[in-house]
């Protein structure tokens, strides 16, 4: 059978999603947890892989098994095999058409800023801390350039294996809450450090350091090396993953 999950992980102390063999990986736990529980080796599959240091609330995987579980033991046992940093939020038994990644139509992310004078404790994993004030409402306005179909090369990683750089953003919004400013976007799919670099180039945007139309003269330039520094990665969280109604993952 195929049984698909939802994960959430604090990525601050893994090298990214993907296993690597001689670093730690959320990919490489995961499947260690799984196999415990099924009692055969599990190779899961994600919907989007993450890197060294982005969190996830709402990653899906999958997985092929011949072992017959509850949805309550996947769960339960499969989280107390997992370390303190990955949880399983939700399990569901699917039909095999569905494939955590290639079945996905939409995914989300939030990248969130820390914008005062000092460095935050509690925050330092989970929100990028920038100390120059920055105008969010100029940031927004910015980001509504890059909604709709567009070519994402200016904004995509030089190492980006993606076949082609067209993207669909459905939504781009920054709002501020005292001192938290939340970046979030909703796109079909994303390219290597998309949503990064675009939070690179809102910053200075927000900084005041660049025009509000500099988010459309990037895009423009279909050229990664003529674009804005890529965000830290310790303010992005994958935060949902959408499938058609068929499959009935979200009630």
């Amino acid at each position: 059978m195929k049984i698909a999950l939802g994960v959430e992980y604090d990525g601050s102390a893994f090298h990214g999603w993907q296993f690597q063999g001689d670093v730690r990986s959320v990919q490489e736990s995961l499947e260690i947890a799984l196999s415990k529980v099924a009692d055969h080796p599990v190779t899961v599959q994600c919907a989007g892989r993450t890197d060294t240091g982005v969190h996830a609330t709402g990653q899906v995987v999958h997985f092929d098994t011949e072992a017959v579980r509850s949805v309550r033991s996947w769960i339960l046992g499969t989280n107390s095999n997992l370390p303190n940093d990955i949880s399983i939020s939700w399990a569901k038994e699917m039909p095999e058409a569905f494939h955590a990644r290639f079945s996905a139509i939409g995914r989300h992310y939030r990248y969130r800023i820390i914008n005062r004078a000092f460095r935050s404790a509690l925050w330092r994993d989970r929100a990028v801390w920038i100390h120059h004030p920055l105008d969010a409402s100029r940031m927004h306005l910015a980001a509504q350039h890059l909604v709709g179909t567009h070519d994402f090369s200016s904004y995509r990683a030089l190492a980006c294996q993606a076949k082609h750089p067209v993207r669909t953003i459905h939504s781009l919004d920054v709002n501020r809450e005292g001192e938290m400013v939340t970046i979030a976007v909703h796109a079909n799919a994303f390219l290597h450090h998309m949503v990064r670099n675009i939070a690179g180039v809102l910053i200075a945007i927000g900084k005041g350091e660049r025009p509000v139309s500099w988010t459309e003269e990037v895009l423009g330039l279909r050229d990664r090396t003529l674009g804005g520094v890529t965000a830290p990665p310790q303010g992005l969280c994958l935060t949902r993953v959408e499938y058609p109604d068929e499959f009935g993952l979200y009630g």
